[in-house]
Parts: structure tokens; C-alpha cells; sequence
């Protein structure tokens, strides 16, 4: 019996690295409940264990996909599912201009590309909620959205030119061990325009979601909060098939458990 309970015991030390391993280039975050700045009622959510990309997508691993998915490369893709800035800052269909760095976030992506890049990865975008809930660490703290020094730090990048250009990796891993989520380029998110942050009522007489302004403080959890209320509010602009210079991604994965 002893003997029997041995072999168990065993089998499931040498079983749970291969239960648990994180895969390469991801961290795990552990899951929680928290209150985003906007939600559907701005109620607390609740986010499930998942791993994410240490950095965002490179020029790099995009030329690769690409290579191997010739349906996203910049003169055979649907205009469906891209505008005319699609990677515009590429030469043609397999190289970037000069002035382009490899290891820089892969930028000028629709939601469509970025959806369909994570998924040939065996991943997928993050949902918003999964993004904010990841990105509200700083260096030492999961959860750094009541210092002062969080939010000016983020203001100050929303400030700095041409943050796009930098190579990954450069700004300081949060606490949870990723890096980029602030201070490089805006991220697509799986339910980008899951929360509509429209214009003045008064003057509204649709749903545009092209517009922002203080009214749409009111549905808001922290006004002091300006870098969140500036990420909700480029999320509300955008279209699927847009993309922009100062726009990337990264993508995420499920921890399913055996």
C-alpha cells in the first residue's frame, strides 16, 4: 500500500511541471476580481488565470507570419479587413522600409490581423478587461492605480514622440513581469469597443462612437483617473480595419488545466 502511494506521489511531482509550465515568451497572471474604470455598470469583474505575452509583436515575428500567412500581406489582403494605412511603414510585401527596426511593436495592424496573428499562435487578444487588469501594475505593485506616480508616468508617455520607434523590452517589467503595456504604442484588445464612450448627449443623435468628451466621465469609477479615461476613449474611435502608426498588440492564452 505504502508502496503504491509512493508511485503516485511521484508521478505527480514529475507530472505537475508538465500541468503547469509557462509557456515560452508568456507569463501566468493570476486571476482576481477588480473594478475597472468602465464596465458594464461599473461593477466589479472578475478575471480567470491566463498567460500573457511578455512583449508586444515585433516588425520581426510579423514579417515571419506574413511569410507564412501570404493572405496578410500588405497587396493581397481584403480591403474588408484593412484600410489603406495597413502596414504602410513596410516597402512591400515581405520587408520594411529602412527606417523600421525589426525588434520595434509591429505597428499599422487591424483588429482583423492582429485577431487572426494570436490565433495562428494558438493564442488570442486579450479582452479589455483581462488588458487593464494587467496593465494597472507598476513595478512593485499589482494593483498601482491610487499613486500619483502611476498615472504621471503614463501621462508623460502619451506625451513622448514617436514611442513607437523604440525596440520592446526598454521600459521596466511591472509587477506581474511584463513589459510594454505603457510607454510604447496602444494595444488592440480582443472587445475593443465592448464599452461605447460617446460625445454630448445633448447633441448626439446617434450612437458615434467616434466621439468623446466630459460627459462620458459619468459612467466612469475614477475621475481622477485621465490615463485610463485616454486608452477607453482611443478604444471607442476605433474601427476594426483601421490601423495606426502608434497601434499594436500582444496576445494572450488560457491556462486550461489538465
Amino acid at each position: 500500500m505504502k508502496y503504491h502511494a509512493f508511485r503516485i506521489l511521484l508521478a505527480l511531482l514529475v507530472l505537475q511541471p508538465m500541468l503547469f509550465a509557462q509557456s515560452k515568451g508568456m507569463v501566468s497572471i493570476k486571476g482576481n476580481r477588480y473594478i475597472p474604470l468602465y464596465g458594464r455598470d461599473s461593477t466589479v469583474v472578475e478575471v480567470k488565470d491566463f498567460e500573457m505575452d511578455i512583449y508586444p509583436v515585433t516588425n520581426a515575428e510579423y514579417v515571419a507570419f506574413v511569410k507564412k500567412y501570404p493572405k496578410w500581406q500588405k497587396t493581397k489582403s481584403i480591403k474588408l479587413f484593412v484600410d489603406d494605412s495597413y502596414l504602410s511603414n513596410w516597402k512591400n510585401d515581405l520587408e520594411l522600409k529602412d527606417s523600421e527596426k525589426p525588434d520595434s511593436p509591429v505597428t499599422y495592424v487591424s483588429w482583423f490581423a492582429a485577431k487572426d496573428y494570436c490565433e495562428c499562435q494558438g493564442k488570442r487578444l486579450p479582452t479589455v478587461d483581462e488588458w487593464e487588469y494587467v496593465a494597472m501594475a507598476d513595478e512593485t505593485t499589482k494593483d498601482a492605480r491610487v499613486k500619483p506616480s502611476y498615472n504621471k508616468q503614463i501621462l508623460a508617455w502619451y506625451e513622448a514622440p514617436r514611442s513607437n520607434e523604440n525596440s520592446i523590452g526598454r521600459t521596466p517589467k511591472n509587477a506581474w513581469g511584463v513589459h510594454d503595456l505603457h510607454g510604447l504604442v496602444w494595444e488592440w484588445t480582443l472587445d475593443f469597443n465592448s464599452v461605447l464612450i460617446t460625445g454630448e448627449s445633448r447633441k448626439d443623435v446617434d450612437k458615434d462612437s467616434n466621439l468623446f468628451c466630459g460627459s462620458a466621465a459619468v459612467n466612469a469609477t475614477d475621475l481622477m483617473n485621465y490615463a485610463a479615461f485616454m486608452r477607453y476613449a482611443i478604444r471607442g474611435s476605433l474601427k476594426a480595419k483601421y490601423s495606426m502608426k502608434n497601434l499594436g498588440f500582444r496576445c494572450v492564452k488560457d491556462i486550461n488545466l489538465k
